[in-house]
């Protein structure tokens, strides 16, 4: 998004970037549901519920829920959106297969499941995974994160590669889009990481050293950002660096940004730990919900 590029281009502080004005368009675009359209013409889909709280976190005006455990808790009269609101409409979002779709009742969809969990994330309530119900909150338990995990893990095919749904090809991008929601919920071990890393360089064209969707197909700048993202995710990339004497940034699973650059904006979201309540350096930002992930 514009607001990442400016971030990572330590522009956020521009005096060209009327912050306030973006702010106001973004709550301009909150439904009485709780969802987020696109633009003013209306078009719903949970995808602009991440982007809109994604762009409100940047800006460091994202209310948080009441539950949220931040030492400055939000003034709800003051607040810029109905944050409960936000996170009761992503969960109404979840199917009977733990997925997501881009509205209440659409097919479950990888890329949906991100922006469902990521948003999640950002807004302090994986807790709501395993409850369905944002008005109150408990101890955690791993039964809709577990649930969920399994459906992605099930989009493994026997190339090693990922897809987004059943019955489809594996794709590139979706080392992205399953990748982060799988980190954010300490599950990643639940794939075969060894087989997406060798299916994604595989799909790395030897001429121009672009990454395709598949092996043989045209490479694009589009699946070449997602195939980096994944290789980092998995810790292919660290490995890289380590033999060439070089250490390339770590990317962040909640806002697709190098993690050293979310730690100096001081970004914060929810992740869960792994197994025996271990957390991958990279999520040490954030703030943890422990949960028991056996595969």
């Amino acid at each position: 998004s514009a607001l990442q590029i400016l971030a990572m281009a330590d522009a956020l502080e521009d005096e060209r970037l009327d912050k306030e004005a973006i702010v106001k368009f973004v709550a301009s675009l909150q439904n009485e549901d709780g969802s987020f359209s696109g633009d003013e013409w209306g078009e719903v889909d949970t995808r602009f519920s991440y982007c809109a709280l994604s762009c409100l976190a940047l800006l460091g005006r994202l209310p948080l829920p009441k539950w949220a455990e931040v030492e400055v808790k939000t003034d709800e009269k003051n607040a810029i959106i109905d944050i409960h609101k936000a996170v009761e409409y992503i969960i109404s979002c979840r199917n009977f297969d733990g997925g997501f779709g881009c509205v209440p009742g659409a097919e479950s969809h990888a890329g949906q499941v991100f922006c469902c969990i990521g948003a999640l994330s950002i807004a302090h309530s994986l807790h709501l995974l395993n409850e369905g119900n944002a008005n109150t909150g408990s101890n955690f338990n791993d039964r809709g994160a577990d649930l969920l995990a399994w459906w992605l893990a099930e989009r493994q095919c026997d190339s090693g590669g990922l897809n987004g749904r059943p019955e489809k090809q594996a794709d590139v991008c979706y080392s992205w889009w399953i990748l982060s929601a799988l980190s954010i919920m300490g599950r990643v071990s639940w794939i075969n990481t060894s087989k997406l890393g060798q299916f994604i360089l595989n799909c790395q064209d030897d001429d121009d050293g672009g990454i395709a969707d598949r092996p043989q197909d045209m490479p694009d700048v589009y699946h070449t950002f997602f195939g980096l993202c994944g290789l980092s995710l998995i810790g292919h990339l660290e490995k890289i660096g380590d033999r060439e004497g070089r250490k390339y940034p770590e990317v962040d699973p909640v806002f697709a940004l190098p993690t050293a650059l979310v730690q100096r904006l001081g970004l914060r979201a929810q992740v869960i730990s792994e197994c025996g309540g271990k957390v991958k350096d990279r999520l040490k930002t954030h703030a943890i919900l422990t949960g028991a992930a056996t595969p």
